[in-house]
């Protein structure tokens, strides 16, 4: 990073309130834009200096392993199977499972109610795995976006769209008058900032500067600035250095 004089951080760009990439602007925003931009300040570099990358979830671990980018902040959920390629700061917010359906939809009240529903997530992501472990009863409908899920859920392609509950509180907020969320949480899904696997001090850094602003009030400045506007609540996890 110091080599180059920039940061090239992997980040996700179609999840309002979290990651997002406005179309017009090309301005990125969200909860884990302004964790992974903190980051970057506290390693000294300035605003001009960070180079956001969008990638897809399948190709994170990717991504990391590669050098493609210097780490990775976008609803990524710690794993012990990703632990064996890569490292994990964190966890900076703890999310759960849920499912986005639309606002006249009254048949689906929670997990145990998808049999023979089309549930739409994203591939690679832990969500639709989860669902196919644990709910095979429902037809899986996969894409590379989440925004193309939603837009699958609108047009009558997918009944519901399922992944964490703070990615789909921002999609409900988007169009309130025709998304709503069921609610009923049925995950533990830790977000941390993935890093390579072996750069001990690198990830060691990277928590200390995550516990200074969950402590100094930072975390809670960004949460209330950006996810907290969908409506839901949230306080700073307890860090889990390894």
């Amino acid at each position: 990073m110091k080599d180059r004089d920039k940061v090239i951080i992997g980040v996700k760009e179609d999840q309002p309130n979290l990651g997002y990439k406005d179309p017009t602007t090309g301005v990125y925003s969200g909860f884990d834009i302004e964790i992974a931009n903190l980051i970057a300040a506290q390693l000294g570099f300035r605003a001009d200096q960070i180079e956001y990358q969008a990638i897809q979830s399948a190709n994170r671990e990717q991504a990391i392993i590669n050098g493609d980018i210097d780490y990775y902040v976008g609803t990524y959920s710690i794993t012990d199977k990703r632990k064996e390629q890569i490292g994990f700061a964190g966890p900076y917010y703890i999310a759960g499972q849920d499912l986005l359906v639309t606002k006249d939809d009254t048949s689906i009240t929670g997990p145990d109610a998808l049999t023979g529903k089309k549930v739409c997530s994203v591939t690679g992501s832990t969500p639709i795995q989860r669902i196919k472990d644990d709910h095979p009863e429902a037809q899986v409908v996969e894409f590379e976006k989440y925004s193309q899920c939603v837009d699958a859920l609108l047009n009558g392609q997918a009944d519901a769209v399922t992944t964490d509950d703070a990615i789909l509180k921002g999609y409900a907020a988007q169009q309130p008058d025709k998304l709503k969320v069921v609610g009923k949480p049925f995950s533990t899904e830790k977000y941390g900032v993935g890093v390579a696997k072996d750069d001990t001090a690198f990830r060691a850094k990277v928590n200390d500067i995550i516990e200074a602003a969950e402590s100094g009030g930072q975390w809670q400045t960004i949460y209330d600035e950006t996810l907290g506007k969908s409506g839901s609540t949230a306080t700073a996890p307890p860090l889990e250095r390894y």
